[in-house]
């Protein structure tokens, strides 16, 4: 009886970590979609104001564009890199062996 209970608290455990790392990928995926339809609306006011003055001299859209490509660079790295979890213990067994 106690095996059994032992088997179903690591699987509550790692049903927990896949959870939080399903999590971190929907909320990179939304930033995602967010990014490209506000930077496409971005870039289509540039180009219409652009086209209508005849004037296509700064593209200001493109601080918008790299500031927060940076910003949805490091939410990808946080969502797929790997399981930080996993980082960690493999750090600590290497200390363990090591000492």
């Amino acid at each position: 009886m106690d095996n059994q209970n032992n088997i179903n608290t690591g699987a509550q455990q790692r049903d927990e970590r896949l959870w939080k790392l399903a999590k971190r990928r929907a909320e990179f995926k939304k930033h995602a979609l967010t990014y490209l339809i506000i930077n496409v609306f971005l870039w289509g006011v540039w180009v219409f104001n652009s086209y209508r003055h005849s004037d296509f001299d700064f593209p200001w859209p493109v601080f918008v564009t790299i500031g927060w490509g940076v910003g949805l660079a490091i939410s990808y790295i946080a969502a797929y890199s790997g399981n930080v979890e996993s980082l960690r213990e493999k750090e600590y067994n290497k200390l363990i062996n090591k000492n």
